[in-house]
């Protein structure tokens, strides 16, 4: 990006897009012809030495957990770069902190090594607070502020818990997460980090009470960049904390996961509620999408709590469907913004005649947020009724 010119906004688009259509293609290439989706083992492995000085690997690799997050995470940044074409204010650091954002959440979802996994953790907030901050409305200082509070400070538990977890009981840091997670600690040590760990992804996902973040910054994102943004959040940067429970909570800490677990299905349910119950309330478009799919990670924690196959496949899917179904949805509501300028429901009222088109997309995406028979949040979350 650094080498295209400042001026040339085509250029620019042209370029990310394409790059990002790329991406998905080679994506999609691996997981047909070289992922075998009956080996359960790490696949397309890379293991390098990188830092010497430290002993600190890029180990990479994917298996049957984050080859469908991978895949999501390609096919929502294309589009959300596609729906950013109205971006003209510094369109080529736009750009720039799009392509880094989804630098970040890959690393995230193929690193197998628990320090890298952790630096790609760090490097997608940084562009998204910048995003929110610059391209955002009224009180977007206001919702950036809050958002990187939150997360960043959500991360010292992550640090912690990742520096406690390599360092347990030798002098050199493990690191590779196949190793750590042979690893046996002491049940109260195993709890502290379950703790810190759990905080952490407790805050991504987001969890009830560490939710409150979420619906100030979708609320407020009805700028410029607005929706692209959205998107991008509503439809990976949630998921990445569910990823995270599953990747090390419950893989490195199973002793713990299982004293949690009955907890973690109570939390759940009473997010479902809540955040369910919040959402009529809401005026602001946004704030309600937003307030909904909080109540949807409801049901991912749960299937997380489960320890179930079922119950873990049901979490996976509903991951893959709500990315896809909120995506839209904030695409949708960003999209009639644009048209009619109007982002309260109680001043939206006629839609039908004056977007017809977008109003029908609106009709059938929120019978799919629903659940309706028919279409993937249904079969996602009918699975969870049938948790024994």
């Amino acid at each position: 990006m650094l080498f295209l010119p400042h001026r040339g906004n085509k250029v620019n688009k042209w370029y990310t897009i394409c790059i990002c259509i790329l991406e998905l293609l080679l994506t999609t290439y691996a997981f047909c012809y070289n992922f075998k989706l009956d080996d359960p083992l790490i696949q397309l492995s890379e293991d390098y030495k990188w830092i010497n000085f430290f002993d600190f690997y890029w180990r990479l690799g994917i298996d049957g957990l984050s080859i469908g997050t991978i895949l999501l995470t390609g096919f929502i940044t294309t589009l959300a770069t596609l729906a950013a074409f109205p971006v003209t204010r510094d369109s080529r650091l736009f750009y720039f902190l799009m392509l880094a954002m989804y630098s970040g959440q890959i690393g995230s979802f193929s690193s197998r090594d628990i320090l890298l996994f952790f630096i790609m953790w760090e490097l997608e907030l940084i562009p998204v607070y910048l995003l929110l901050s610059m391209w955002g409305g009224k009180k977007r200082l206001y919702s950036a502020t809050k958002f990187i509070l939150y997360t960043a400070g959500s991360s010292i538990f992550l640090l912690i818990g990742v520096l406690g977890i390599s360092l347990y009981g030798s002098n050199e840091p493990t690191l590779n997460l196949e190793l750590l997670g042979n690893q046996a600690y002491p049940i109260t040590l195993e709890i502290l980090f379950y703790i810190g760990f759990l905080i952490a992804f407790a805050v991504k996902s987001p969890i009830i009470p560490l939710h409150t973040w979420l619906p100030d910054t979708h609320g407020e994102a009805h700028g410029e960049a607005h929706y692209s943004t959205c998107m991008l959040l509503a439809g990976i940067l949630l998921k990445l904390g569910a990823y995270g429970l599953v990747r090390i909570n419950m893989e490195l800490l199973p002793h713990a996961h299982s004293m949690f677990s009955p907890w973690l299905m109570v939390v759940g349910t009473i997010q479902i509620i809540y955040a369910a119950s919040t959402s009529p309330g809401q005026r602001n478009l946004k704030k309600r999408i937003a307030n909904s799919s909080v109540s949807h990670m409801g049901f991912i924690i749960i299937g997380i709590g489960s320890i179930t196959d079922p119950g873990f496949n049901g979490a996976i899917l509903q991951i893959i469907s709500q990315g896809f179904i909120g995506a839209a949805l904030f695409f949708l509501a960003g999209t009639s913004y644009h048209r009619i300028r109007l982002v309260y429901l109680d001043e939206m009222g006629g839609m039908a005649i004056s977007i017809l088109k977008i109003f029908t997309m609106f009709t059938i995406l929120s019978m799919a947020s629903l659940a309706l028979p028919g279409t993937s949040g249904f079969v996602a979350e009918l699975i969870f009724f049938f948790l024994e």
